[in-house]
């Protein structure tokens, strides 16, 4: 019998496309972002729906489905705000939640940023799960640990009702080298954009992968930083090599993000990738050996999007959708893990 599926703040469906991979078939999916649901209807079955979680509620029907899965943004969490003084709205896990329970499902897996494993909104998710019936466990996770090319910590929270314990969280699949546990290595930037030829263009092609595989218009004043950063480098050698090239306010600026106008290394994963990749100055995100910053290509490929997944959208909103997307390695991991609760024979598998 197919495992049903429900995708809230589904973005374009990473964790979508990790759990359809193990066999859960996504039913029902729901965004805010018009384009990200765009992309999620070219790409999966169900459907989809472009509305506000709260306000798709107060006149929906909610569907019968096994698992509930998604990330509600982060500032639906008012982790330095607890009681949410002059918002009105109720936090955007609690609709969640509704969701989670009205469809029935025995079990809900919630993603959401590392900060939120120590901040009292758990236990206020966790309460109000109990009151639906859910058992909950949480821990912070790194997509690296599950094949993911990307050192990306993650909250999750699984929550379980008329089913057996979870093993959780899920057993890793790949290490850290320097740790010299029987596992393989994290997997690297080389492994998933090393074969790509230098991008051509600066606008969205039409064959993949060279579709996103496109550049920009830099200066040649950012050309020349680009090149006093070496491998591994970021501003501070870009302070060494070329101080007239650097910003006054990074000059000022003499602790902290190591990471800015950062160059990745070929030979480990990569950085956490957000949604302005394509801006060096917001993260390591300049090519191993190329000057330039990394390709809405190279950031699917490091973020686990196979190169025939439709994105629909422009530049910025393509970006969004990357940067905020869970890795489908990452969510095939949960995804196994919630097979075995639903399946009893599968527990031997």
């Amino acid at each position: 019998m197919m495992l049903k599926l429900i995708d809230l703040f589904c973005g374009a469906g990473g964790m979508s496309l990790g759990f359809r991979n193990e066999g859960i078939e996504p039913v029902l999916a729901l965004d805010n972002d018009s384009a990200a649901i765009e992309t999620h209807k070219a790409n999966f079955e169900g459907e989809a729906y472009c509305a506000n979680i709260e306000e798709w509620l107060e006149t929906a029907e909610v569907p019968q489905a096994d698992v509930v899965i998604g990330g509600p943004p982060c500032q639906g969490f008012s982790l330095l705000n607890k009681k949410r003084t002059g918002d009105s709205r109720r936090a955007l896990w609690e609709p969640y939640l509704e969701i989670a329970n009205r469809s029935e499902a025995r079990v809900f897996i919630m993603e959401n940023v590392a900060e939120l494993f120590r901040s009292p909104e758990l236990e206020d998710i966790r309460a109000k799960a109990a009151e639906y019936g859910f058992e909950t466990k949480a821990a912070i996770v790194n997509a690296a640990d599950y094949g993911a090319p990307q050192t990306r910590k993650r909250t999750i929270v699984v929550g379980w009702r008329r089913i057996g314990e979870p093993d959780f969280p899920p057993r890793p699949t790949h290490a850290d080298p320097s740790k010299k546990l029987n596992l393989p290595p994290w997997r690297t930037v080389k492994q998933v954009i090393g074969d790509l030829p230098p991008p051509v263009g600066t606008e969205i092609g039409v064959e993949a992968p060279m579709n996103l595989h496109f550049g920009r218009t830099p200066t040649e004043r950012s050309i020349a930083r680009y090149k006093a950063v070496p491998v591994g480098g970021n501003r501070f050698d870009l302070q060494r090599n070329a101080p007239e090239l650097t910003p006054d306010c990074w000059i000022r600026k003499t602790s902290g993000g190591t990471d800015l106008f950062g160059r990745l290394w070929w030979d480990r994963p990569s950085v956490t990738i957000r949604t302005e990749f394509f801006k060096p100055e917001k993260g390591r995100y300049l090519h191993p050996d190329q000057h330039r910053p990394i390709t809405h290509r190279e950031a699917a490929r490091i973020m686990g999007f196979p190169d025939d997944f439709v994105f629909v959208g422009n530049k910025t909103h393509i970006a969004r959708q990357i940067g905020n997307a869970v890795p489908p390695a990452l969510a095939e991991a949960l995804g196994r893990m919630v097979v075995r609760m639903l399946n009893p024979l599968a527990m031997s598998a």
